[in-house]
């Protein structure tokens, strides 16, 4: 996972290793419960080690059970405690105490930030993930999904990018919020089971993690690419889709080329556009391929009750030869797709309608940026129509605005930071979250959790275009961090393995992933209007939109945002668009929903009502397809 690859080399041979042991333990160690068990250890000289039938009695996960059957599951629980073994130079004692520090530092720092003003963090609890990969579902749940880690130590890699086999394997859960906060809050819904082309003819949990992702038009999130495994990083060719309503997983044909970190955007006909990664050729080789999906002889669907199984994706006539990874993509309201590359000399535009390619002005500040935010910026009913670039330079505060076919110097943040995260709030202000100093970085080396705490500080960004640091969150996520804003108004924050591992309370535990909760501030600031009822079925661009409020004196505003789905500060999704209030009787307003698929691509979207000072309702969904 780490793009460093002198630091792969190094720690993806302590991985390999670590993995050999693993996967010496699974085939040695398939005798039934009833027998004992051994394996030989090179740790030890050759005295083995001894996996007693309680042993793996107690780490068996009944989710793996159901899905892989009982031997498949004793198997994986071999292989954690055979990885156990050998990952316990970094003590339980070390990750208790690193969580008390950040949880008394948060509270002392956050205590002088006025709520009504900054906001506030609220809950923190554990994850059975990680939630490197991220998506809001129209359901209102969470999609979180990520990988088997081959490390407990977090001053090694725990992912297992070098890896090949049946321990290079992804996982995935839904979180409901409605359930509150514990294990029974999280639903295991593991990827379809696939055979690797990697050579080891052992079937595992499709490793999607690296993929990217976007919305279709019916609500589905489709994954494309993840980690073939094996050389810094090659990229499979995987394409998947999840269906929210069932929460199920569909498999669909195999793209032409592998990638690994690629980026996917939804266009303004509902096609899913997929650019860049690292093909199956591994780490050096980023593909200029790009595919759409579905294919062009398929039709776009919009039936929410209809997930694609087996469909193809297709060649785009043109290319995108982006020297590195994720770049950032976007479909703007001209109809068009942005593609920002992280090299200041690769910036195009894509047309859809014809598959072509020109190239844009480059980026002013003339260098190489690593992963960090990007957002289409609102403006009005008219959808987005510029870019706002923002993390991805430790050395740079500065954020950089491309709008009109030119770039200007924007207003500059506190400090520069990497790997961060930046949302659009209900109203229309920005809010960054997460941040680092480098890839696996925090300020002190690599590999190193122990971080210069200031990356732990949240900034604002206000209708004038100022930034304002805020509170603090409880621990500092850099490399695979996320976020996304809730229906109810909330934000979630998760992500960052390494952190995550490295404040452990229980490291044995099954709950290794965190998620902690931010309340913005016009959560503080007083009542909030109320959306009773939105149209149950698709609404038309242009159309009118009825929706009813018990509070229609206090509403000033509606705007449609964007669900959230992300991974390594990727978010191809985001968007906010103000939407006319035609008309006014009693309870029912009138609303005016945007112009045409170029303002909003077809899609699910939460609908806010806001008061005067920017307070917004919880909101509904609505989806928007052509000629409903």
């Amino acid at each position: 996972m780490s793009r460093k690859r002198s630091l792969n080399r190094r720690t993806g041979a302590l991985a390999a290793l670590t993995a050999g042991l693993a996967l010496a333990t699974t085939t040695a160690l398939t005798a039934p419960l009833s027998s004992a068990s051994a394996a030989s250890d090179p740790f030890s000289g050759g005295h083995g080690l001894r996996i007693t039938d309680a042993q793996v009695r107690a780490q068996v996960r009944p989710d793996e059970v159901k899905t892989f059957g009982q031997a498949a599951a004793e198997d994986m629980a071999r292989d954690r405690i055979g990885l156990a073994a050998v990952d316990s130079d970094y003590p339980q004692t070390t990750r208790t105490l690193r969580l008390k520090m950040l949880t008394e530092t948060q509270a002392a720092d956050n205590a002088k930030f006025d709520p009504a003003t900054f906001g506030k963090f609220t809950d923190y609890f554990s994850s059975p993930d990680y939630g490197d990969h991220i998506a809001l579902l129209p359901t209102g749940k969470v999609l979180l999904f990520s990988f088997e880690r081959v490390q407990d130590n977090p001053q090694k890699e725990p992912a297992p990018t070098d890896i090949i086999g049946s321990r290079n394997a992804g996982r995935a859960y839904v979180w409901d919020p409605a359930r509150g906060e514990g294990p029974d809050a999280f639903k295991a819904v593991p990827p379809p089971v696939v055979d690797m082309p990697d050579g080891t003819h052992q079937p595992r949990p499709a490793p999607f993690f690296c993929a990217g992702h976007s919305y279709l038009p019916n609500g589905m999130v489709g994954v494309f690419g993840g980690n073939l495994g094996g050389n810094g990083g090659t990229g499979a060719k995987l394409a998947l889709v999840f269906d929210p309503w069932t929460e199920t997983w569909h498999q669909q044909q195999d793209m032409s080329v592998g990638r690994w970190y690629p980026t996917v955007v939804t266009g303004a006909d509902g096609r899913q556009v997929i650019m860049s990664g690292q093909s199956e050729l591994g780490w050096g080789t980023p593909t200029p391929v790009i595919e759409q999906f579905p294919a062009t002889n398929t039709p776009v669907s919009y039936n929410p009750r209809r997930a694609p199984d087996n469909v193809a994706v297709d060649r785009w006539k043109t290319d995108a030869p982006f020297r590195m990874d994720y770049p950032q993509l976007f479909s703007l309201n001209d109809g068009k797709i942005y593609g920002f590359g992280r090299d200041a000399d690769q910036q195009w535009l894509f047309d859809p309608a014809d598959q072509s390619r020109t190239s844009l002005p480059n980026r002013p500040d003339g260098g190489l940026r690593n992963y960090g935010s990007a957002v289409a910026l609102p403006n009005g009913t008219a959808g987005p129509d510029s870019v706002l670039i923002l993390g991805g330079n430790r050395n740079d505060p500065n954020t950089y605005r491309f709008s009109g076919g030119k770039w200007t110097l924007d207003t500059p943040r506190a400090f520069g930071r990497t790997q961060d995260d930046t949302l659009i709030l209900p109203d229309g202000k920005l809010f960054t979250v997460n941040g680092s100093y480098d890839i696996r970085d925090y300020g002190n080396g690599a590999y190193n959790p122990n971080a210069d705490l200031k990356y732990r500080q949240t900034e604002l960004r206000d209708a004038a275009g100022k930034w304002t640091l805020g509170p603090e969150q409880r621990l500092p996520r850099g490399y695979h961090s996320n976020a996304v804003i809730l229906p109810d108004g909330r934000i979630m924050v998760t992500g960052d393995e390494l952190q995550q591992i490295a404040n452990n309370p229980d490291i044995t535990s099954d709950m290794n992933g965190t998620i902690e909760i931010y309340e913005p501030a016009y959560l503080h600031q007083g009542p909030r209007p109320v959306l009773s009822r939105v149209p149950r079925g698709p609404v038309s661009y242009g159309a009118d939109l009825p929706v009813t409020t018990t509070t229609p004196g206090q509403v000033s505003r509606a705007v449609l945002v964007a669900p959230i789905t992300s991974t390594h500060a990727v978010d191809t999704s985001q968007r906010q668009l103000d939407l006319t209030i035609s008309r006014r009787a009693g309870n029912t307003l009138t609303l005016t929903a945007p112009p045409s698929a170029n303002a909003a691509p077809p899609g699910y979207y939460m609908l806010f009502l806001l008061n005067a000072k920017g307070v917004p309702s919880t909101a509904k969904w609505v989806q928007l397809t052509p000629n409903s």
